[in-house]
């Protein structure tokens, strides 16, 4: 097996674990399970295939470490838990139940939108101190739990664009984190109309919206995080509008609704790559592929945008990547693609 300096990270919902390649489980660094959630100001997890999932994995590869993910889109709790010290106290007492419980190496914190009124979840203006707080409490007490005898992850996802940065304490936070993973994908999608990459690497020229994984990375590092701590986001789905102008090959055009959620990896392989009817286009200032048939406007990852990203990371000295979602390439191409460029 070998092994990198370069995090390679995936989320997998809890069922995938069972299917995951030996080959996969053997290239990847870190695993986050999604989801846990906060209910009652307490972390909730009860899925018990989940043992044997991890035990599975670290047999092929005992260098993994496994994480649980707690949080994600529309996961409510985090605001009120953080509020008070009996919430906070209550949280990390029962993350370290867990860890008593199931074999995860650690924690990793996706509280989406502290702050903000977003995806149904309750927040308040305290939330940014209250995050702060949250996350020095967790981390002693994974570190008491541990006893120097095992050191415990604490991580986090973030948004990649300014918001989060305005709506958290960056530059207090990450001494308590081991890395934080940007969510550089969705950067354009359910909010906008106008067509565009969803997690590319750079702006093009003419965008409106400025924002990419080097956008994001400047900000958090400007915000004072250190880069060996930034791993940045891939997406192994795509981001699909319809009804679009057939001007620009479909490239920055007003569509009549917003960008939904588009074909997983596996299905753009199956249905669209070999499909006569989409061109496939590559934008070199971005270095991002896009699809199009003269109405559907398709924005994806694929090997080459990968291959980019990664060599990014490594002329950037960055901690590496991390991608959602595992089941959504049964090609395993961009596994494939990202661990070959770490080792090229």
């Amino acid at each position: 097996m070998q092994t990198s300096s370069w995090i390679l990270a995936g989320y997998a919902g809890r069922k995938v674990l069972s299917g995951i390649r030996a080959e996969d489980a053997a290239r990847l660094t870190h695993l986050n399970v999604a989801f846990a959630h906060i209910q009652e100001d307490k972390i909730t997890y009860s899925d018990r295939d989940t043992i044997h999932g991890i035990k599975r994995l670290k047999s092929i590869n005992p260098n993994l470490l496994v994480l649980l993910s707690v949080g994600g889109w529309g996961s409510d709790g985090f605001s009120k838990a953080a509020a008070t010290p009996e919430g906070r106290s209550s949280v990390c007492e029962s993350a370290t139940r867990l860890l008593e419980e199931f074999p995860f190496d650690g924690i990793d914190l996706d509280w989406e939108y502290p702050c903000y009124l977003i995806a149904g979840t309750a927040a308040s203006p305290n939330d940014k101190a209250n995050f702060t707080l949250l996350l020095k409490e967790m981390r002693e007490a994974l570190d008491q739990y541990g006893q120097g005898k095992k050191h415990y992850m604490l991580t986090i996802a973030a948004g990649a664009d300014q918001y989060y940065i305005e709506g958290a304490e960056i530059g207090e936070i990450h001494p308590y984190l081991d890395f934080i993973q940007l969510m550089t994908y969705d950067m354009r999608g359910n909010f906008q109309t106008l067509t565009g990459h969803h997690t590319n690497l750079y702006t093009s020229s003419g965008d409106l919206f400025r924002i990419s994984v080097d956008a994001s990375v400047r900000m958090f590092t400007l915000a004072g995080v250190p880069r060996e701590k930034i791993v940045i986001g891939a997406a192994f789905y795509s981001r699909r509008w319809k009804d679009v102008p057939d001007v620009n090959n479909g490239y920055l055009q007003i569509a009549p609704s917003s960008g939904g959620y588009g074909p997983t990896y596996t299905q753009l392989a199956a249905e669209y790559f070999n499909n006569p009817s989409y061109k496939r286009y590559w934008d070199d200032e971005a270095k991002a592929p896009y699809l199009f048939d003269g109405s559907n406007f398709i924005t994806y990852d694929d090997p080459e945008s990968l291959t980019h990203k990664c060599k990014y990371i490594q002329e950037q000295g960055l901690a590496g990547i991390m991608f959602w979602e595992y089941s959504c390439d049964a090609t395993h191409s961009l596994l494939d693609a990202m661990f070959q460029a770490f080792h090229s």
